[in-house]
């Protein structure tokens, strides 16, 4: 098995955990250990997170040579858990790159690529809801709710009816179905802007994986894990991770709920840490080499 990510804004991601070799450092989406074998190279220790099965094969192997790892197969969002059954009550920096790996996209039969025909799957850990259970057993409503939340898709209720209509003839297995009826909603001049599944695969993807109740549990979770100077990377690589983790992290720097007009604070509420920097995004020599980074975002949060 070759599992293959191109790890987005590594130098940044790296640099923005401020590791030395006293730090306990969480990568949470480890992947195929690209973000994770260079903080192992650093850090006292390196709990690394991953959902995926195959990844946990990989990450054995790859990170195998290292004394100083545990891997462990699980949701980021248990943090908090996790590194307390490592045998830590806390940790000096936590990673989480949101995006897909190359490898979930490029394996076709893992069902995430709109590019490729394969069985409609989707499922980060392998296991449960599935993205074929989505397309053929939710209600026109509540598929119309999903992709135009989730995927800002503006013809949802046109595509959700268009499942809804093909799947009372036939069952919807395969992602060429899927984007046949997805083409198909879509008027033509909308089609040269960008792929006109992009954004329902996105939705139905966040949906099975549950993505964004995950990000929010993550980040409730290692702020309290987290030491002090402690700090959370995230990249994120749509706008609606980045908006949450941009207000959450707002909240944390600036939780005064006092007027504008007030000339002083007397509610009380007092910064829980800072932001190092406000977001950094690819550089364009990045984007010529992995033009998959182009919508990513890295923002830092750094715990009092």
């Amino acid at each position: 098995m070759e599992f293959i990510h191109k790890s987005v804004l590594f130098d940044e991601a790296i640099a923005s955990l401020n590791i030395d070799e006293n730090k306990i450092i969480v990568d949470g989406t480890a992947g195929g250990g690209g973000h994770s074998k260079e903080i192992a190279k650093h850090a006292k220790r390196l709990i690394a997170i991953d959902r995926d099965p195959d990844a946990i094969e990989v990450l054995h192997q790859r990170l195998g040579d290292f004394d100083n790892v545990t891997v462990v197969r699980g949701n980021f969002e248990d943090v908090g858990k996790i590194v307390k059954d490592a045998g830590f009550e806390s940790v000096d920096g936590i990673l989480v790159d949101l995006g897909v790996s190359s490898f979930q996209l490029d394996n076709a039969d893992r069902g995430f690529s709109y590019h490729k025909d394969a069985p409609l799957d989707m499922r980060m850990e392998k296991s449960g809801l599935s993205a074929k259970d989505v397309v053929n057993t939710y209600s026109e409503q509540e598929l119309s709710n999903i992709l135009f939340r989730y995927g800002e898709e503006k013809f949802a209720h046109r595509i959700a009816k268009n499942i809804v209509a093909v799947r009372k003839e036939h069952e919807i297995l395969t992602t060429g179905q899927l984007v046949d009826i997805i083409k198909q909603s879509y008027p033509q001049r909308a089609m040269r802007d960008s792929h006109p599944a992009r954004k329902t695969f996105q939705a139905i993807r966040i949906e099975v994986n549950a993505e964004l109740e995950a990000l929010s549990n993550l980040l409730d979770n290692a702020l309290n894990i987290l030491s002090s100077g402690g700090r959370l990377s995230i990249i994120t690589f749509h706008s609606l991770e980045d908006r949450m983790v941009k207000e959450r992290f707002k909240q944390w720097t600036n939780p005064c709920t006092c007027p504008k007009e007030f000339p002083v604070c007397v509610c009380g509420k007092k910064p829980l840490g800072k932001m190092p920097f406000k977001s950094k995004a690819p550089s364009d020599a990045e984007l010529e080499e992995n033009p998959r980074a182009r919508s990513s975002r890295l923002r830092c949060f750094e715990k009092y």
